[in-house]
């Protein structure tokens, strides 16, 4: 049941019902609250917010409702008439039935002879128009001034005239007018059921739903209506017509009508509220808007609605940010409103405003509330400064001020979360004597730093990660509901105070409330005395002070404080910590109000902190305020002066000196003013008054008769191909100057078509200015100075110069040389990027359902638009396409939603996959339930496309563990097996080590927390592909360590969901034993499963403290163990290790009795175990093994084996009526058949239901060819190849000599690094529960290079690493190693210097390598690309590279140099011209090295040329210090709003210890500081915050750059040799120096001694336990495989864990 909400309402005037209605409920009908509403309010135009919420309290999309006056003479009202004479006058109008032009034709009398040749068919809504402008309470005060003369006038097309057939500009009557700008809107009589109706309508998309339908079909090429066709001539196909005929169909950015609903008195406009405005974005996001493309692609929308609204004939007359609205997505809608009627003149000094607001208030005579009202009287054309001026002469309330102030910074009265506020001025004590000091608060501080101390403040501050003394607003949430509890319904403190309300817990007075809260007042308090009233049972009142005796006493008494001397002489500092000039830099910090920041800039916000000033404020003159609560009805105005005793003046010139003070602050502050409109001359004239008319030639052109036609002047030869000719993005889309320039001298000569047209220009000139300014162009002083002499604000001058160019051309003085809207749609300044991202984006924003639109977009895309518009415009359209693919969907929407996913990895750049794509496909992955796009997106065509696009490294970090969660994770059968057959198809191409830590040890974790059959049938699988020895050396140790450590688990007494945990892992274990016993000979099951201690399942049977389904898990498997092996190694092997079971079982006391239990029961909850098998007692497992091995031994080996043999017989004959007979079959006469009796369990797993299976061989991953015709047990590994290098190398092989001819043979089980229990107390994700224990190990060396191995760079897939280091001659060699073999598959010889430098460039499988220049080349055929190098460079033995290539000498004799110095450090003699290092900028697909000279190029390796050269001045003149390192931080991440985080910053290390830290936009140097006392050998960037970087001088140091300048670091310390290097994996460091490596930690404290210190050891050879003493010169880390790599001076490449 739909219930109608008015929470902002009812928080807005909360008295309004309370004293008249004093014990009402919270909610109230519709009629009743519009009841209420016209009692109290007695304006024009009302705007309030509407909320539906749903049975299960999940909050709906928002809607505001509008209430306009009815007047007779207004066309608006005879077109409400009109429309509803045709049905009862208590009926709505059917949406379907009427059409603009039937209600001219009737109206007019059949007079127009104009009708359209055909009517939209598919359209089924009528029509409607918003004539009056809306007045907001939710948002920032938008109300705007009341109509004169009765609404008889408006900029809207002239709507409130009095003629029926009236037009204007020779264009089209007002009721066509009406239909093109509301033509969803549906006509009726106001009921609460109709506005459900519409309600529902928009929120299941069915109002435009025919137009999107309609323009899929006409993608599809299939029959269609007229609306699609008619729909893209309104966003610009073929282009934007100002002459076409005013159809039936909404533009996309104008806001939608949904409803026009009459009452007696009013009509009622219902329309859906938007979560930000562009004043909102501007105020407290301005990042929001990322680049300027966004920025011009608002703007596009904007000029495209004006030019829909200029070509029916109509001005807007009001664009300004605060009727811009944006929805979710920030697409914008204009809303249609009335210009403001009130003109100033601006050459002269400011005019008051003159019109009467008295009819704002409460009617009732005696309110003691009068002042609830003073917020909703305050208008948007109140100027600022005249409001100072008047409050500094003493002839302003406070309270009016503070209120002012509110509204500048955006505060919404009724808004919770962002409500007014007010500072607390006395603490209640006492009663409030300006004599007396007790009981006064103290201003200067705010009341943050009163509650929690400045002692407590200082040490937060000090202590935190970002600096800062206020974690939360001035003015809470929590707060304002707890101030308010006694009138808000409970439903609101549930959410917001408390979840389980507790009245007691509520402060119950106002001195209490005082003290508990660090927060400041509400407005209620100084003027509502109903606030203390409870409406609650068990809720008391508030009580007031003893002193004050009455609420309203006490509300006057608290007034007269905050208008008291004291107060007045004080409120200027609490001014500056609240709104002014305290709230940022070190003023914040000296008044310890220095507020958290937001982590998300760019994420859109409709509330936050603004600040307004930056200059302290001025104290107010000295005035006494003579307050009362006033029971008539008074209105805030700035003419309106109350009632004060103003002292006389100062002596003059203090008293100038506090003027000029006042002026300046003025000054300063002059953005609190905006200015959008251009008055023109228009300040006591008619809006078309004859001399501003244009020439009679021009309004001849425009009144001609518009096109006619069935398409409304669209050709009817739009089709697929026109659609993609229009949408297709030029190669060059950038702007040329010259060209706008050009366009600029055309544009002035056109005409626009009237003057309020040209005022609409000049706002949006004024918002795009502001947009790239973050302040408005034009305040009220500089807009009449550029009027009255043409001198343009200083700002314009910081525009871009193409901005500026536009703007100018927007604010033209002279309007009749501005350029219309259409001309600005079609100016160079919009590149084809921004054309085709609206013409695609457009039909998306039509008020349709999700289904719709994904198929649209699908469609398209499938079509080639995506293709069409390139990579860039692709890019920026999928925010908005991608949340259609988020939710649940119907599998033929899920089937679009994956061809849309497709077409998006098909045409955007790997960083934009990895920022848009891959957070789409996770929150799929991570649902629950069924799902058919799951199950598609995994897929082996769709997970190749993602490892195609961005590499098996991003897809192993963010989509290979939601893989793997969906066989765990409330597992659903169909997407499981998917995830199955993907994790099993893939695992060969992700190699061993990869597969061991990224599937089976997750898989392992997930033994007992919930995994399905397919996870089990997951690690059997791959078992099978891989091989016996993977699975003795890998799966199976990990096996036994579960089985080991569940036992040791029921031993201790630990909590209920631990065991249970323990003995579901258990179950899990066996049950994988069992599967992997298919997979190995029986020999090597014997060896493995069997022999020694090694057989795990007796082992588990002779537990007598496990649950008794784990016993049975384990005699079934162990049955299935020994049919595998057969009866002579069952009865050699495992009857031996029984007999002490079976004499165990013989003697108890259940054998006995035949009666008891012993061992615990487990709730199982899945089906590991039938429920009809399942086992009752441990004495049952005599049921399950004696008869079975009975049969599989023979009765009398079992009997000469089994001493007890007689008493289990007899219990098997008491309890089971069981018996042997000898005709070799048991018994049937008990149990009919034994076998049959048996768990499932007991059968082998592949004889089970596994939809896995059935997909892997079937449609599912295609089996490799490599083992297309192996059985299950002959799935073996293919045979190792060599390759023409295997001589060439001297291979040092570490692991165990079995399986060297098998891939990565050398790869250790990571059993040894097992920690034991723990793994079963952990609960999350796969990913995060596996840490990496180094052990410092070899596992396997082999000589690389003959002389130093100077560099490592290891590709995503961690299959192939590059090794740079001195070859033959000491020149430099790259070579490219198969991990999987370790061979050397090919290289690069082309160097004539030693290589100091490697780089992946791995979206291009290229390889840049630096030897002093730089070499691009292929990595699959060494084919040289380009070289890159300074001028000064000696080139000459360069030109081919390649032909020394074949002139190595491979028999040379390897040479090996021990020098330090030769392991990459760059001596400082090193020529100044020549490259030193190399950094990849991944996501701007860029290279920059650094230069012998401190310089650092840029390069596009792409294009094959240099970019541009950030030279550097040496922080020492006398030494010229040589790039040594560099990185970046911002490339790789993604920030949470799903927009990448370009690199911001680059950081350059330097061989005289100095660190440089540069602006990647700019290159200026943001900061420079001596970081080291040595050569910087390393830099690396964890986090955007943080630098590490290491040095010859024995450190590595952590930096936070966060911090002022210049910050201590973090200094580790321990190594006692030179750090050479080191690498990152997560928050842990290793680092490399001489011999050793480091471990460290960026999350460790210090120790004891206040030091954080590195622990060095020596890497040792992982069989004969020797230690490495070779020099270690480079390290990489392998973070997927769990491996790193060290390079050493001798010319090794060893492989370490």
């Amino acid at each position: 049941m739909v219930s109608l909400l008015l929470p902002s309402l009812s928080a807005l005037v909360p008295s309004f019902r309370y004293h008249k209605y004093g014990t009402h409920t919270y909610l109230n009908t519709y009629t009743y609250y519009c009841m209420e509403l016209r009692f109290f309010f007695k304006f024009n135009a009302f705007m309030v917010p509407m909320q539906l919420s749903n049975s299960s309290g999940e909050a709906s999309p928002q809607f505001i409702l509008m209430y306009l006056p009815i007047h007779e003479d207004d066309c608006l009202t005879k077109y409400m008439y009109d429309h509803l004479s045709y049905v009862s006058i208590s009926q709505r109008i059917p949406v379907y039935e009427y059409c603009p032009e039937e209600f001219e034709s009737t109206f007019n009398g059949g007079s127009d002879n104009r009708t359209l040749s055909v009517i939209n068919q598919d359209q089924l809504v009528s029509v409607g128009i918003l004539s009056l402008e809306p007045t907001s309470l939710d948002t920032k005060l938008n109300e705007f001034e009341c109509l004169e003369d009765g609404g008889k006038k408006t900029s809207i097309g002239g709507l409130g005239c009095k003629n029926k057939t009236c037009n204007f500009s020779g264009r089209f009557n007002c009721f066509r007018t009406i239909t093109a700008l509301a033509p969803i809107a549906q006509l009726g009589i106001s009921s609460y059921s109709i506005f459900e109706e519409l309600a529902s309508n928009f929120l299941t998309g069915f109002v435009e739903d025919n137009i999107l339908c309609s323009l899929s079909l006409l993608i599809e090429g299939k029959a269609t209506g007229r609306n699609g066709i008619n729909f893209l001539s309104l966003v610009g196909v073929p282009s934007f017509n100002e002459n076409s005929f005013p159809g039936c169909l909404r533009h996309p950015n104008l806001v939608p009508i949904l409803g026009m609903l009459k009452t007696s008195s009013y009509i009622n406009l219902v329309m859906p509220k938007t979560p930000y405005t562009l004043e909102n974005i501007l105020h407290y996001s301005p990042s929001a808007f990322k680049t300027e493309w966004h920025i011009r692609f608002l703007i596009y929308q904007l000029l495209s609605a004006l030019a829909h609204m200029h070509g029916l004939g109509v001005a807007h007359g009001s664009v300004c940010p605060s009727n811009v609205m944006l929805t979710e997505s920030c697409w914008a809608w204009l809303l249609i409103v009335d210009k403001p009627r009130l003109g100033s003149n601006l050459s002269s000094k400011s005019k008051e405003c003159s019109f009467n607001t008295s009819r704002v208030g409460c009617c009732i005579g005696g309110c003691p509330s009068q002042d609830l009202y003073a917020d909703l009287k305050l208008s948007q054309c109140i100027d600022w400064r005249s409001a100072f001026y008047h409050w500094w002469r003493g002839e302003l309330s406070n309270f009016e001020y503070l209120l002012i102030l509110n509204r500048l910074a955006g505060r919404r009265w009724g808004d919770h979360t962002f409500h007014t506020v007010m500072p607390w001025v006395i603490d209640f004590s006492i009663k409030p004597d300006e004599n007396n000091d007790a009981g006064w608060r103290d201003l200067s501080k705010s009341k943050w730093r009163l509650a929690k101390g400045d002692e407590q403040l200082d040490f937060t501050y000090s202590t935190s990660e970002i600096p800062h003394h206020v974690s939360d607003e001035c003015l809470s949430e929590l707060a304002v509901c707890s101030y308010k509890a006694r009138r808000l319904p409970l439903s609101v403190l549930r959410v917001a105070v408390r979840s389980v309300y507790e009245p007691n817990e509520y402060p119950s007075t106002m001195q209490r409330l005082y003290q508990w809260t660090p927060d400041e007042c509400i407005p209620e308090f100084y003027c509502d005395p109903h606030i203390f009233y409870s409406l609650h049972s068990g809720m008391t009142d508030l009580a007031v002070p003893s002193w004050a005796g009455t609420t309203e006493k006490f509300i006057k008494l608290h007034r007269d404080a905050l208008e008291s001397n004291r107060v007045s002489c004080q409120i200027h500092h609490w001014i500056d910590i609240t709104f002014g000039y305290k709230m940022l830099g070190q003023a914040a910090v000296a008044a310890k109000n220095v507020m958290l920041s937001t982590s998300e800039p760019t994420m859109p916000r409709s509330l936050g902190r603004r600040q307004l000033f930056t200059q302290p404020h001025p104290t107010r003159r000295g005035a006494t305020w003579k307050t009362c609560v006033s029971t008539s009805e008074t209105g805030l105005h700035h003419c309106q002066v109350n009632e004060v005793e103003v002292e006389k003046p100062l002596p003059g010139t203090a008293h100038l000196q506090e003027l000029e003070e006042a002026t300046a602050f003025c000054e300063h502050a002059r953005h609190l003013c905006p200015l959008y409109c251009d008055p023109l001359d228009d300040l006591a004239k008619d809006d078309f008054s004859e001399e501003e008319l244009p020439s009679e030639s021009s309004k001849k052109d425009r009144s001609r008769t518009p096109d006619d036609g069935s398409n409304y002047g669209v050709p009817s030869t739009i089709d697929l191909n026109c659609l993609l000719e229009n949408i297709e993005v030029d190669d060059d889309s950038s702007v040329g100057y010259q060209e706008l320039l050009l366009w600029r001298q055309k544009s002035s000569c056109s005409r626009i078509f009237s003057k309020d047209a040209a005022k609409d220009v000049f706002s949006l000139g004024c918002i795009l200015a502001e947009l790239h300014l973050r302040r408005p162009l034009f305040d009220p002083a500089s807009l009449a100075l550029y009027l009255t002499s043409g001198v343009l604000p200083r700002l314009i001058h910081k525009l871009p110069p193409h901005t500026k160019m536009l703007v100018e051309s927007c604010i033209q003085k002279d309007w009749l040389r501005r350029p219309s809207a259409k001309c600005l749609l079609e100016s160079p300044y919009f590149p084809t990027t921004v054309r085709s991202s609206y013409l695609f984006l457009a039909p998306l924003q039509l008020l349709a359902k999700d289904g719709s639109s994904l198929c649209y977009a699908a469609s398209f895309a499938k079509q080639g638009a995506l293709k069409a518009m390139g990579t860039f415009a692709a890019e920026m359209c999928a925010p908005y396409c991608l949340p259609l693919v988020e939710t649940p969907l119907s599998d033929t929407e899920a089937e679009w939603a994956y061809i849309l996913l497709t077409e998006f990895l098909k045409c955007l750049k790997p960083r934009a996959v990895k920022i848009l794509i891959l957070p789409a496909i996770q929150k799929i992955l991570q649902a629950t339930g069924y799902s058919h796009l799951k199950v598609s997106l995994l897929q082996d065509s769709f997970v190749r496309e993602i490892w195609n696009r961005i590499g098996k490294q991003a897809y192993l970090d963010t989509i290979h563990p939601l893989v793997i969660s969906n066989l765990y994770i409330a597992p659903q059968k169909s997407s499981a097996a998917a995830a199955s057959v993907l994790l099993i198809g893939s695992s060969e191409e992700l190699g061993v080590p990869v597969t061991v830590h990224q599937t089976i040890l997750p898989l392992i974790h997930c033994f007992g927390k919930g995994l399905c059959s397919d996870g089990i049938d997951v690690l059997v699988r791959i078992g099978g592909i891989f091989g016996e020895n993977f699975v003795v050396r890998q799966i199976l140790p990990l096996l036994r360590n579960v089985v080991r450590s569940c036992i040791d688990v029921s031993f201790v007494n630990k909590p209920e969901p631990m065991q249970s945990w323990s003995a579901m892992a258990l179950i899990d274990c066996l049950m994988t034993l069992d599967g992997l016993v298919a997979v190995l000979p029986r020999e090597v099951v014997v060896k493995e499963l069997i022999e020694g201690e090694n057989c795990h399942h007796v082992m588990v049977l002779m537990q007598n403290n496990l649950d008794i389904p784990v016993l049975q898990v384990a005699a079934t498997s162990l049955i299935a163990v020994c049919q595998q092996i057969g009866p002579d190694l069952t009865a050699l092997h495992v009857l031996p290790k029984l007999k002490d079971l079976f004499d165990e079982l013989a003697f108890s006391q259940e054998t006995t009795n035949g009666s008891g239990s012993l061992g615990r029961s487990l709730k199982v909850s899945k089906p590991k175990v039938d429920e009809e098998d399942q086992i009752e007692s441990r004495i049952d497992l005599v049921l399950l093994l004696y008869p079975s091995f009975a049969s599989l031994l023979g009765i009398e080996k079992l009997r000469q084996c089994c001493a007890t043999w007689l008493l289990l017989e007899q219990f098997l004959l008491r309890c089971h009526n069981w018996k042997w007979e000898y005709t070799g079959e048991s018994s049937r006469s008990g149990p009919e058949n034994i076998n049959a009796k048996r768990p499932i369990l007991s059968k082998n797993l592949t004889s089970e239901y596994h939809p896995a299976k059935l997909l892997l061989n079937g449609v599912g991953w295609s089996i490799p060819q490599s083992q297309g015709n192996r059985g299950v047990k002959n799935l073996m590994p293919r045979k190792r190849l060599y390759d023409i290098h295997q001589d060439s190398v001297e291979r040092q092989v570490t692991a165990p000599n079995f399986g060297k001819h098998e891939p990565w043979y050398w790869f250790p089980s990571p059993a040894g690094s097992w920690d034991g229990p723990d793994f079963l107390g952990r609960a999350g994700g796969p990913k995060d529960e596996l840490p990496w224990k180094i052990r410092a190990s070899v596992i396997y060396s082999v000589r690389a290079h003959h002389g130093a191995l100077r560099s490592l760079a290891v590709c995503q897939d961690e299959c192939t690493v590059f090794t740079a280091g001195v070859g033959p001659g000491f020149k430099g060699t790259v070579q490219k190693w198969d991990l999987s073999r370790i061979d050397c598959v090919s290289g690069y010889y082309g160097h004539e210097e030693v290589v100091n430098d490697i780089c992946v460039l791995s979206s291009y499988e290229r390889i840049a390598s630096c030897d002093g220049t730089v070499h691009v080349w292929n990595s699959q055929t060494g084919k040289l690309i380009s070289v890159f190098a300074e001028s000064s460079a000696n080139l000459a033995n360069l030109t081919s590279p390649l032909a020394f290539a074949s002139k190595i000498n491979t028999d040379q004799a390897n040479m090996i140099n021990s020098n330090p110095q030769s392991s990459g450090i760059l001596t400082t003699a090193f020529d100044g011209s020549l490259y030193t290092c190399m950094h990849h900028l991944e996501f701007v697909e860029k290279l920059v090295v650094g230069t012998g000279n401190g310089s650092l190029r840029f390069i596009d390796f792409t294009q094959g040329q240099k970019l541009h050269l950030w030279r550097s001045e040496s922080a020492e003149p006398s030494f010229t210090s040589l790039v040594s390192s560099i990185c970046s931080r911002g490339s790789d991440k993604m920030q949470a709003d799903g927009t990448a985080a370009f690199p911001s910053w680059i950081a350059a290390g330097l061989s005289s210890g100095f660190c440089r830290l540069l602006d990647m936009r700019s290159g200026n140097v943001i900061n420079s500081w001596r970081a080291h006392d040595g050569y910087v050998t390393k830099l690396a960037a964890p986090e955007d915050h943080l630098l590490v970087s290491s040095s010859l001088d024995r450190t590595l140091r952590i930096w936070d750059l966060r911090r002022n300048w210049p910050s201590q670091p973090i200094i580790f310390k321990g190594h006692n040799d030179s750090v050479s290097g080191f690498s990152l994996w997560g928050q842990d460091v290793i680092s490399i120096s001489r011999n050793k490596i480091g471990l460290s930690s960026l999350t460790r404290s210090a120790d004891e001694d206040g030091q954080h210190h590195v622990t060095p050891q020596h890497l040792y050879m992982a069989d004969r336990g020797m230690r490495n003493m070779s020099v270690l010169s480079s390290i990489s880390i392998l973070p997927f495989s769990r491996l790193f790599l060290v390079g050493t001076e001798d010319g090794r490449l060893k492989i370490c864990c």
